[in-house]
């Protein structure tokens, strides 16, 4: 479409800085909420642009309407996953499992798949709440360094969180791009299993020498208020975190499995389908298309999820829909940043903000993928938000993803996904979040958390732009 205004390109850029600077501003000084903080940003770049008032607010939302109907939905079924997990004792079976079946040398390997695993259908926060105390009990039963199991699991749960739809910053930059979500769920997987292995059980080898820490009060403190353990009569560890009412028996570890992975098999059957069958007007590409549509992969899971975690495990209808319901109310605020975000993109484009920087990428020399990275890097320094990075860059570098093919479109989503997740500091939630719950100093915190998010950025990067010399 057209832009909105015949301003200069100099002032459309300056319009962009200003509404970036208005967001950053009022999130990290200001303390208001990232969802009032976009709302105000777009208004103050529209009318910086020179975009009449009510241009300003149709723009904003039809873009705020548009995210929400393709990334909505989708965030609400994965969150309902992920409560109902929690809720069944799914994940405890999960972790006891896995934490069991291996040795003490291979304990950073299994919290790096435990929580890869879990961390596909859970939002990172409530990620961290479930692994820490399984951590925490890890490295206290073993006498190990909290870092050498923690930096691992801490790994997973960020790289899946930054890389794998259907987490709400990957879908929004394939939203905003118009990608191709089974291309970039595959090219995600083979970005994130190289990167989760460097950053993870690896990087945790030297991390553990910087920061020697072993299990304080303060984390045995968090230990207590968050789960407990147990040791079984064959001596190993358990992990019990609470149970939602009515469950008499805990799903087995292939059921839990099963319901988290059914999604992403689903999607990938699509991908490999569009890829392998030629004929695009074949029955059975048409099925899998459809059964592969990321709202229906995650309804089926959905729906598989109240059979094997919810009525075999012992709950009533009533329960199973309690359990379901009490997963929304927990991401309102997370729709509201990203539906904001998305009119905050729309913004962007309507005003011609995206052709500027396409037309200076372009000139300048610049690769796509590299750019936009650098915009998020630039984007999660300011704000301590990945959700936001991921938002404005990709609204920001949509100009230049007009003439890319697919492959390139997904690596552009995933470098967008890495720069999100670059040095989280003191303006990050994450960063408190990991900081109080080992009970690490400020120091601490940023020689293990923002060197492992630091790593996983740079890493994933370079695979990215490997990558992007083959596909």
């Amino acid at each position: 479409m057209e832009p909105l205004t015949d301003a200069s390109n100099t002032q459309l850029l300056i319009a962009a800085l200003l509404g970036i600077a208005t967001v950053v501003v009022l999130i990290v000084w200001a303390k208001f909420h990232p969802f009032l903080a976009l709302v105000l940003g777009a208004a103050v770049m529209g009318g910086s642009a020179g975009v009449a008032p009510g241009d300003i607010v149709t723009s904003f939302t039809s873009g705020f309407g548009g995210t929400v109907g393709s990334v909505g939905l989708l965030i609400a079924l994965g969150a309902m996953v992920g409560k109902i997990l929690a809720d069944s004792g799914g994940s405890n079976a999960i972790v006891d499992t896995i934490i069991n079946k291996v040795g003490r040398k291979g304990l950073p390997w299994a919290m790096a798949l435990v929580a890869a695993i879990l961390g596909l259908p859970l939002f990172f926060e409530v990620g961290v709440v479930l692994l820490v105390p399984v951590v925490i009990l890890v490295a206290k039963t073993t006498n190990l360094p909290v870092m050498r199991v923690g930096i691992p699991a801490l790994a997973g749960l960020s790289v899946l969180h930054g890389l794998v739809p259907p987490h709400p910053g990957p879908l929004v930059a394939i939203g905003n791009l118009d990608a191709d979500l089974g291309m970039t769920l595959l090219l995600g997987l083979a970005v994130a299993i190289p990167t989760l292995i460097i950053c993870g059980p690896l990087l945790a080898v030297l991390i553990e020498r910087w920061v020697p820490t072993q299990v304080n009060e303060v984390a045995l403190a968090r230990l207590g208020a968050t789960g407990g353990s147990t040791t079984d009569t064959k001596g190993e560890a358990s992990f019990s975190a609470p149970v939602a009412a009515g469950v008499v028996r805990r799903p087995s570890f292939g059921a839990a499995v099963f319901c988290i992975l059914l999604p992403v098999i689903m999607m990938l059957v699509r991908a490999i389908a569009e890829i392998t069958i030629d004929d695009k007007e074949s029955t059975l590409l048409k099925t899998l298309v459809f059964i592969g549509e990321p709202a229906v992969a995650l309804l089926a899971a959905v729906l598989v999820s109240m059979f094997f975690l919810g009525f075999r495990t012992g709950m009533n209808r009533t329960q199973v829909e309690s359990s379901l319901g009490s997963a929304l109310p927990g991401i309102a605020s997370i729709l509201l940043i990203v539906a904001a975000g998305g009119g905050f993109k729309q913004m962007l484009v309507n005003a011609g903000v995206g052709n500027v920087i396409g037309d200076w990428a372009e000139g300048a020399g610049i690769s796509t993928i590299l750019l936009g990275w650098l915009v998020a890097v630039g984007v999660r320094l300011a704000t301590g938000s990945a959700t936001v990075a991921t938002i404005t860059a990709s609204g920001i570098v949509a100009g230049v993803a007009t003439d890319l093919d697919s492959p390139e479109l997904a690596l552009l989503v995933l470098a967008i996904g890495c720069g999100s997740v670059f040095f989280s500091h003191v303006n990050d939630a994450g960063f408190w979040l990991v900081k109080e719950y080992f009970g690490l100093t400020i120091g601490q915190t940023l020689k293990s958390w923002s060197l492992m998010e630091t790593a996983i950025s740079v890493v994933g990067l370079v695979i990215i732009l490997l990558l992007n010399l083959v596909v």
